[in-house]
């Protein structure tokens, strides 16, 4: 099974941002909820190596889920700007800017990247965060 880093490059008090990398290249920035010990709907998700399949909600449209995670279930790879979007899921976009003004970066068109990411990414692979 083909395999895709999330390398974490900065831990904020409200948000991790990094990226995601897919056959050496970085595919997409990502945004995520700050490490508060792994405790549901306010923490990212621990380092690891996770399972990930493509899928489908009305909610969400055509997204990823990242299975097998301690404690936790859910957690989506899905379209989203800004942190307080996310519950412990992992939101993709094209960079980091902050759009809102808040002094937080965020991450731009991110519903484009999703889409880009549905396209190019397998629809199984495992996740290796760090």
């Amino acid at each position: 099974m083909e395999v895709v880093y999330l390398n974490r490059i900065k831990a904020e008090k409200v948000q991790t941002l990094g990226e995601l990398i897919y056959k050496g290249k970085v595919v997409a920035k990502t945004i995520e909820l700050p490490w508060l010990d792994n405790n549901k709907r306010i923490s990212c998700i621990p380092t690891g190596k996770y399972r990930v399949v493509r899928r489908y909600t009305t909610k969400h449209g055509n997204h990823f889920h990242v299975l097998n995670v301690p404690g936790r279930s859910y957690i989506l790879i899905h379209s989203g700007n800004y942190y307080h979007q996310f519950l412990g899921c992992i939101g993709v976009g094209e960079s980091h800017a902050d759009i809102d003004k808040d002094g937080y970066l965020d991450v731009t068109s991110s519903k484009n990247k999703m889409r880009e990411l549905i396209n190019i990414l397998p629809i199984e692979f495992y996740l290796v965060v760090s």
